[in-house]
């Protein structure tokens, strides 16, 4: 559908120019038709945010289905470095048997299911899916952050997880688009809030809000070749690593992602952003210093480190009511990084923060 635009004349275009005949010395007048015709559109990025908001409000809902299989909850287990999903239940690395039909989702892991479903030569030059895009130039995406909710039943208050078997309906819908400015760098951009609802039978499960800031897409220049990384003293471990600790009350686990580990959870989630696994991309065109570590994956690991702290199992899978979270700076492949989390206080509030190299901090977040 076409985005409204804002017409305007220029002043050149409607002036006459002034042509002297050669027989009659007389002066005819004319317009230039194509510059008569001439508009300027306006690009700014509240007028784009309105006619993208504009257009997905006219458009309504959009509904898809889907039974979650037990295989992809496998591949997610353990591209996390998790070889089982709950404790003192079965490996699942080259396990012959697949989850059983029942098994629930813990928190987060619908992220893998109603992956985008397009054609290479429909996304974006950045890779992204353009599903969800406002017009050109605001098009280079980034997850900023957001707010999952699994909702208690009125009656029984328990939560009502999502399960392998189960046919699930997805329904998005775009909440909202405001312009911002960025105060150091007087840059335009678009913060767009998409809601998915996930519903099963027994009605809503997953309440999960997003939001995308869009930035004006970078002018690619042919990339140049990307110094050497520094010299070493030791060798990194060739694999993605977790290790848990606890301080008090304060529960701290690091981890450090590979190229394959980003790889693999792009694959999964069918997410071609290329600055998660192209490093020329990552560095020459988007001024990263290597593969970024994607946002769901950190939202995923504050997560998993909450639910392992509660000890929930299969018999006992524990749910949070919420979590709101923001990304606040980029985690890079082969970079050692902490989740923090300190044990709920009087207001019931878990606090999660994700630091890295020198205590910078990634993410944050609250659980409920």
């Amino acid at each position: 559908m076409p985005l409204s635009t804002t017409t305007r004349w220029t002043t050149q275009a409607l002036r006459p120019k002034l042509r002297l005949s050669a027989n009659n010395n007389t002066t005819s007048r004319h317009f230039s038709a194509h510059r008569a015709l001439r508009t300027s559109p306006d690009t700014s990025a509240s007028a784009i945010a309105t006619a993208f908001l504009t257009r997905f409000q006219s458009l309504g809902p959009q509904t898809r289905t889907q039974t979650l299989d037990a295989n992809q909850l496998q591949l997610l287990s353990l591209t996390l470095n998790r070889p089982s999903l709950f404790p003192n239940t079965p490996s699942l690395s080259n396990s012959p048997t697949p989850l059983p039909t029942g098994t629930p989702l813990p928190a987060g892991y619908h992220l893998v299911y109603f992956a985008p479903a397009c054609l290479e030569t429909e996304l974006g030059n950045d890779g992204t899916d353009t599903s969800y895009n406002p017009a050109s130039p605001f098009t280079r995406r980034m997850w900023a952050g957001g707010e999952v909710h699994w909702p208690r039943d009125a009656a029984s208050g328990k939560p009502n997880p999502l399960r392998v078997g189960q046919e699930v309906q997805e329904t998005t819908r775009v909440l909202s688009a405001e312009p911002k400015i960025v105060r150091k760098t007087g840059e335009e951009m678009i913060v767009v809030g998409v809601e998915k609802e996930f519903r099963n039978e027994d009605g809503v499960a997953v309440l999960d809000r997003r939001n995308w800031v869009f930035r004006k897409a970078l002018t690619s220049p042919s990339p140049t070749p990307s110094p050497p990384p520094p010299p070493t003293t030791s060798n990194p471990p060739s694999t993605a690593t977790t290790t848990t600790s606890k301080t008090g009350k304060t529960h701290t686990r690091t981890h450090r992602q590979t190229a394959i580990s980003l790889f693999r959870f792009s694959a999964l989630t069918f997410n071609p952003h290329k600055i998660h696994y192209s490093t020329p991309w990552a560095r020459d065109v988007e001024s990263h210093k290597d593969i970024v570590v994607h946002g769901p994956l950190n939202l995923l690991a504050m997560l998993d480190l909450w639910r392992d702290t509660r000890g929930g199992d299969l018999g006992g899978l524990m749910l949070p009511e919420a979590i709101a979270y923001r990304a606040t700076s980029p985690l890079y492949a082969e970079e050692e990084y902490q989740v923090v989390l300190d044990e709920e206080a009087g207001d019931g509030v878990g606090r999660v923060r994700i630091l890295g190299p020198g205590g910078v901090v990634a993410m944050k977040a609250e659980i409920r």
